[in-house]
């Protein structure tokens, strides 16, 4: 288990790479057709397109904007660190009666909880082939709901590392805005 939260810590916490397509699939597809959404030079992209019009969320730094905005007043959720933890804040709110859920040790509470009744999603490294998390299959993110590990209870699939604000806006995008 250790492992896993290590590891899960690493692709979490990659810095974002200019260039690099995340996609993000339903379940444990791999299909084109399943894709959700793309992540792609700080935007969160509708399904796998590419166009302007199709930009769900753009981040820049610990701040997530709706569509491609630039504007202050369309910062829909922004991130903070407190200790091991991150902590995700409705709008441009540092108020802890704003938090909107706090990403620890693997999984998202919702507000500030740390109980277990409280998870909403469990995040765990996606292994490839072999038990591998490198290659075909591999290098990846499994979002199941609350504390599940089990195959019914996966949400959607990341095939590839996200920094915590690339990972929180997909989340939004999923669960708001697809």
């Amino acid at each position: 288990m250790k492992t896993v939260l290590t590891l899960l810590s690493l692709l979490l916490l990659l810095p974002a790479a200019s260039g690099r397509e995340v996609k993000v699939y339903r379940g444990d597809s791999r299909y084109a057709s399943d894709i959700l959404c793309t992540v792609r030079d700080g935007k969160v992209y509708k399904g796998r397109s590419s166009y302007a019009s199709d930009i769900l969320l753009r981040i820049d730094g610990n701040d997530i904007y709706r569509r491609n905005s630039t504007y202050r007043s369309d910062i829909v959720l922004n991130l903070r660190e407190n200790g091991g933890d991150v902590t995700i804040h409705e709008g441009r709110s540092s108020y802890l009666s704003d938090i909107r859920w706090t990403l620890r040790d693997g999984f998202l509470y919702n507000g500030r909880s740390s109980y277990r009744s409280d998870i909403v999603a469990n995040l765990t490294a996606r292994n490839g082939p072999g038990g591998s998390t490198q290659g075909p299959g591999g290098n990846g993110i499994q979002v199941h709901r609350s504390t599940s590990t089990y195959r019914s209870d996966l949400l959607f699939t990341i095939d590839g590392p996200l920094s915590p604000a690339e990972f929180i806006a997909v989340w939004y995008a999923v669960n708001h805005l697809l």
